[in-house]
């Protein structure tokens, strides 16, 4: 007579149980795979490219290896800190005009006695979804000195026109401008979201304590909507800091390089100059400065007071 081995179906199942997980990795790689190596391709390979493109330098037609020369060489370059000057302006004046004009809107729309609410917030986000470059055209149709829309109507009222397009100042404000009537409206959608979600009962709770309107929306709505204000002004700070669309059709850079912004200069080093070495040099720069920003208003802002 035969005598089975009893740890024979303890070792089946024991493969049975490895082939399912085989089949379950497999799986799993079936669908992360694509996604897997698009980012390889698109996103982590040119990344790593550009990083060492910016360690090196063309002499000769050919790529020498250069170390951190090209960041030595931003340093002492002084379009670079135009750039970087003009940036800064734009970012520490429109970016809080931008959120704060975004945070009045949504707090009148967010009334429920407001008629035409729904209408309101499409108008108000429909320049969202306007392409950057149709707008940016616009916009400089409009502020054109002779025979512009917003020159006309300061004439009509006894005001002398003014030249937007070819004046730093004013190029910086038109500039401004655009992008605050560009994105307004999106950040809008965003807070009035977060204003949504505020629940009822803190409204309440403040009525009783006898808080007023703007005590209200400073001491209570203001904090509840701490994670929605980091968002937006991250998100902002980072649209200001990559801005190239609109300075690049409205103003072209100018005048005197009034308008210039690292990724426009970054354009004109690579693909007018082709000097690719610098320009990638230029973009890991601007990825330095999103990330310590990002990081700092993080630090300061989305900590709880």
């Amino acid at each position: 007579m035969t005598v089975q081995s009893p740890t024979r179906p303890a070792v089946a199942g024991a493969g049975q149980q490895t082939r399912r997980r085989r089949r379950l990795r497999l799986t799993h790689w079936v669908f992360v795979g694509p996604g897997a190596a698009l980012f390889a391709i698109f996103f982590a390979y040119p990344l790593v490219a550009s990083l060492l493109q910016s360690l090196q330098s063309n002499q000769d037609g050919r790529n020498v290896f250069v170390g951190l020369q090209q960041y030595q060489r931003m340093l002492h370059d002084p379009l670079m800190a135009k750039a970087l000057l003009n940036t800064g302006l734009i970012l520490v004046v429109q970016v809080p005009v931008m959120i704060g004009l975004a945070l009045v809107l949504a707090a009148v729309l967010n009334n429920s006695w407001r008629r035409f609410r729904t209408t309101l917030r499409i108008a108000y986000f429909l320049p969202a979804v306007t392409t950057l470059v149709a707008y940016s055209i616009v916009f400089r149709v409009l502020l054109k000195t002779d025979g512009g829309v917003v020159n006309q109507a300061l004439q009509a009222v006894g005001l002398h026109g003014i030249d937007w397009l070819n004046s730093p100042g004013w190029a910086r404000i038109a500039l401004i401008a655009s992008i605050t009537w560009r994105w307004t409206g999106y950040n809008m959608v965003i807070l009035l979201a977060g204003l949504q979600a505020v629940p009822k009962e803190l409204y309440e709770a403040a009525s009783v304590d006898g808080a007023g309107p703007v005590t209200t929306f400073v001491r209570v709505i203001l904090p509840e909507l701490r994670p929605v204000l980091l968002f937006t002004t991250v998100t902002s700070t980072i649209g200001t800091l990559q801005l190239f669309d609109e300075n690049f059709i409205l103003t072209g850079g100018g005048p005197a390089n009034a308008t210039l912004t690292p990724v426009l200069y970054l354009y004109r080093v690579g693909f007018q100059q082709l000097d690719f070495g610098y320009a990638s040099a230029i973009a890991w720069v601007v990825v330095l400065i999103i990330g310590v920003l990002s990081l700092l208003q993080f630090r300061f802002l989305g900590r709880e007071r």
